[in-house]
């Protein structure tokens, strides 16, 4: 598809210029909506009168909607499931493995943190949300396998349950969503820093 700039006019029905768009610019626009009404809450009206566009300018970027839901979904999952794959991930001591992943799992959401909203939000009603809920399946049993490894080396407590911690992990870490915003808080690392303390020091065998 076609990511030329498109242009529906001079100025919008304010009397603002009318925004210059490419396939990026659009997206943005289509995430947020759809973190705001939800993804079957919206329709094509909602996102021409949310980018300024008309419907025939969108589709000379996308052939349907669900296309931009996965786009989005795609920005998210991409660098988080390209975590696990990362040297840091797979080699040397787990506590040292699960710490790194917890960390790339706050930088990635700082870094894209409209396209891990979206994520977070999916429920499972189309087939990209079905196959981006897959997707978050395989990253959570990733992370579970690296606590039970944590688990059977000794750094991690043998009274807790593997997969029950890594739910209990990144459903703390993802909490942050509700009230991080980069241009006021912390940076992404000190941020990091701060989660990891918290976090894996509860876990670790004393």
């Amino acid at each position: 598809m076609s990511e030329q700039v498109a242009r529906s006019g001079r100025t919008l029905p304010s009397g603002e210029a009318r925004p210059i768009y490419n396939l990026d610019r659009l997206l943005d626009v289509a995430v947020r909506v759809f973190t705001e009404r939800g993804y079957d809450g919206t329709s094509f009206t909602h996102l021409a009168q949310a980018s300024g566009l008309s419907k025939s300018s969108i589709f000379h970027h996308i052939e349907s909607k669900e296309q931009l839901l996965r786009l989005g979904l795609e920005r998210a999952l991409e660098p988080l499931m390209a975590s696990t794959t990362e040297e840091a991930a797979t080699t040397g001591p787990a506590i040292d493995r699960l710490t790194h992943l917890v960390r790339r799992n706050l930088e990635i959401m700082a870094d894209r943190l409209p396209y891990v909203k979206l994520l977070l939000n999916v429920h499972g009603n189309t087939d990209t949300e079905r196959w981006a809920l897959e997707q978050r399946r395989a990253y959570d049993k990733f992370v579970a396998g690296v606590v039970e490894d944590a688990i059977t080396e000794g750094t991690v407590r043998a009274d807790i349950d593997a997969r029950t911690t890594a739910r209990l992990l990144f459903g703390m870490s993802n909490s942050v969503r509700e009230w991080y915003r980069p241009e006021q808080h912390t940076k992404p690392a000190q941020l990091a820093d701060q989660v990891c303390s918290l976090v894996l020091d509860g876990i670790r065998v004393r």
